[in-house]
């Protein structure tokens, strides 16, 4: 299962971008027809107003595509570096999340300082964001989105941008403590009790805010009873107690130390 979703901010921020746009006037061609779409020389106000329709009218991959010639056409005008950034949104609109982030990127690299650049790192974030799996694949594109909305944070603190990160960060970081505790349960099923402990050790050490931190605490509880190690058993009984003195998780270590290790047992 997918954790991610739109974000919230997406239609706001879309009026944010457009209407920091440059001012346009009027709509290009002839409605729609196939001579809108082929790439001839064009004034850069026909040929920015054309994309802006095609992304109007729900043809974002068209849109961005004809934002892309905006600059390959008027590379010096200040159309240019509008359309650079309508481009990586129509890509990110389309779902082509790969063009997007190069798109943004290229941006921020002719243009750092622009007032539009926070956007730009958040529109990053997202498209990495978007592209999150489940926690049974390869968390690559989980990390990466990680990186990303940190650096929205970072960069960024007092934005509207960086509050959506955080919540979303949030949501990354139970997803990468699921994916530790998926490799956990594995080797613990497999009897290879070191292994496991070391990835439940993990997410208790750096994803201990996550609704995955009571059971990590079990697990090891569990784990190091396996390995012979009943004091070490105890003490992550005694932090799960401590934490989640209610939880199901809790009473299960309870009951596993007054069966195997009753003298250690915590309190």
């Amino acid at each position: 299962m997918q954790i991610v979703s739109r974000s919230p901010l997406k239609l706001a921020l879309v009026a944010a971008v457009v209407g920091s746009s440059l001012v346009v006037t009027g709509c290009a061609g002839s409605g729609g027809k196939p001579k809108d779409t082929a790439y001839v020389a064009r004034d850069v106000e026909t040929l920015y107003n054309s994309a802006k329709d095609r992304l109007d009218r729900g043809q974002p991959k068209l849109a961005a595509a004809l934002f892309d010639e905006v600059e390959r056409q008027h590379p010096y005008s200040p159309w240019a570096r509008q359309a650079q950034l309508m481009s990586a949104f129509s890509y990110y609109v389309a779902s082509d999340y790969n063009k997007a982030i190069s798109s943004a990127q290229r941006f921020l690299s002719i243009h750092p300082g622009n007032k539009d650049a926070p956007y730009a790192y958040y529109l990053i974030a997202l498209s990495y964001y978007e592209q999150i799996s489940d926690i049974t694949r390869d968390q690559k594109t989980t990390e990466q989105a990680r990186a990303a909305l940190r650096e929205v944070v970072r960069r960024y603190p007092a934005t509207e941008y960086a509050t959506d990160a955080r919540l979303k960060l949030d949501l990354v970081e139970d997803h990468l403590a699921g994916k530790e505790m998926e490799i956990g349960r594995y080797y613990e099923k497999s009897g290879k009790w070191l292994a496991a402990s070391l990835r439940f050790r993990n997410v208790v050490d750096n994803f201990q805010t996550t609704s995955h931190a009571p059971e990590a605490l079990f697990r090891l509880t569990e784990t190091n009873l396996a390995l012979g190690i009943p004091e070490e058993a105890k003490k992550y009984a005694a932090v799960l107690g401590a934490n989640y003195p209610g939880s199901e998780w809790y009473a299960k270590a309870y009951k596993l130390m007054e069966k195997y290790a009753p003298d250690a047992k915590a309190s």
